[in-house]
């Protein structure tokens, strides 16, 4: 008998000529365990992205009773799990403000971390015999980026138009650092430097635009997790509430690159030749595969041309409302209150040292104390008068006839919550402000 043919490793044949392939790699029971619970906690905290991005049916039906699951576990687990008395209500509320720290939020992060645990001991219990997950790591690395760029492109877009952080309204250039909240610090620094802005937002667009082209996914991991780590420590170190989802992004961020997080360490810590791991090959057919990359790239493009359009309009109508002829920071000259002249004491609580009008619908009255008073603002171009309503007293209410007939003064008639009142203003000139009208210099020989 011929003994038998024992292939070698740098064999592609095996005995009696067949094709050799080698064994399927062999996961550590430690790495399975790790990987059941990332990929079920991470597909659960992103099923939104891809539900919110198709609102046609039947994915907005999807959507929304992926919705309803989450706040039924979230309000089962508040109240059987941590025994919360909490009004869940006003968490819906504060979603308007951008806030995505509130209790709700956190309280479903720990209801998918308790979901996924489950999961873990279940798939791990039923699949015990599995070698690896090389198949399912493909696909949720592949979910993951295009979760992680859906995020990134949004965010980039908003910088750079500019819509999250706007120039300065005009209250801002009064209002002083003691009287703001750290976060809207933060955002006052970031609007005041347009550059800045803009570059934080290409670079943001950059690592968004770089997780939809696979050969370079590892590289836009690389430019997200920075640029994160970045945005986390703002977060953490203004109190901006958007702590949670900050963390998330980084972390999605390190899981693309680790795959590649040995040759990383060669290259960078170790000064030795690394070669990054090559694209997965998704399907079998290569027509699959570049049709699937042609895909990766329609969607990272559409959603840049989406994000960008929207957040245009966005940035459009912020400065619409910014279109009247009332706008900006009027000084108080005389202020007459009952037919009666009340000179500018800082004592005095009633009469006023400035009206700043931020928008269409917003302004602020400054009293000779000091304090910012926050009102609703309604004008009426044609009928040339304006109501003010304090912001959580709506019994208070202010009533004027305006005449701006020049356009650096204004003259309000009429009555004062129920008093009769009449105001002359000057208008301030905004760009004598240190933060207008400093600009860039290169040379600076004198502070």
């Amino acid at each position: 008998m011929q003994p038998a043919m024992h292939a070698t490793g740098n064999s592609n044949t095996s005995v009696m000529g067949a094709p050799w392939t080698p064994a399927p790699p062999r996961w550590n029971p430690a790495t399975k365990i790790g990987f059941r619970f990332v990929f079920s906690y991470f597909l659960l905290y992103n099923l939104f992205i891809p539900l919110h991005l198709l609102p046609f049916p039947p994915f907005s039906q999807i959507y929304r009773l992926y919705d309803w699951l989450c706040s039924a576990a979230v309000h089962w687990v508040s109240v059987h799990v941590l025994h919360l008395a909490h009004n869940f209500a006003t968490d819906y509320l504060n979603t308007s403000s951008g806030s995505k720290d509130t209790t709700f939020d956190y309280v479903e992060a720990l209801s998918f971390l308790i979901i996924a645990i489950l999961a873990t001991v279940i798939w791990s219990l039923l699949d015990r015999r599995r070698q690896n997950y090389q198949w399912l790591h493909k696909w949720f690395i592949v979910y993951l980026r295009l979760s992680l760029a859906a995020t990134m492109i949004p965010y980039g877009a908003a910088k750079i138009v500019p819509a999250q952080f706007p120039t300065l309204s005009p209250s801002k250039l009064l209002d002083t650092y003691g009287n703001s909240a750290p976060a809207n610090l933060l955002w006052t620094f970031m609007g005041t430097s347009r550059s800045y802005s803009a570059f934080g937002g290409a670079t943001e667009l950059l690592a968004g635009m770089l997780l939809v082209v696979p050969r370079l996914a590892t590289l836009g991991g690389l430019i997200s997790a920075a640029v994160m780590a970045n945005v986390l420590m703002l977060n953490l170190g203004y109190d901006v509430s958007v702590k949670l989802g900050s963390i998330h992004l980084v972390l999605m961020a390190i899981l693309i690159v680790l795959p590649d997080g040995v040759q990383l360490v060669d290259f960078f810590a170790r000064n030795r030749t690394a070669r990054l791991t090559p694209p997965p090959t998704l399907f079998r057919k290569l027509w699959l595969n570049r049709a699937f990359v042609v895909l990766q790239l329609a969607f990272g493009f559409v959603l840049l041309v989406h994000d960008l359009q929207q957040w245009h309009r966005f940035a459009a109508q912020i400065e619409d409302s910014r279109n009247t002829e009332l706008f900006g920071i009027w000084s108080v000259d005389d202020f007459n209150l009952d037919t009666q002249p009340r000179p500018p004491l800082l004592s005095d609580p009633l009469r006023w040292q400035r009206l700043i009008v931020d928008s269409m619908d917003g302004a602020v009255i400054q009293g000779m104390t000091g304090p910012f008073q926050y009102v609703y603002f309604h004008p009426n171009a044609r009928g040339k008068n304006v109501t003010l309503t304090r912001y959580g007293d709506p019994s208070w209410v202010a009533e004027f006839t305006y005449d701006n007939s020049d356009p650096n003064s204004l003259v309000l008639t009429g009555r004062l919550n129920g008093r009769p009142a009449s105001i002359k203003l000057h208008k301030e000139d905004e760009s004598k402000f240190p933060l207008n009208s400093n600009g860039f210099h290169w040379i600076h020989d004198a502070q």
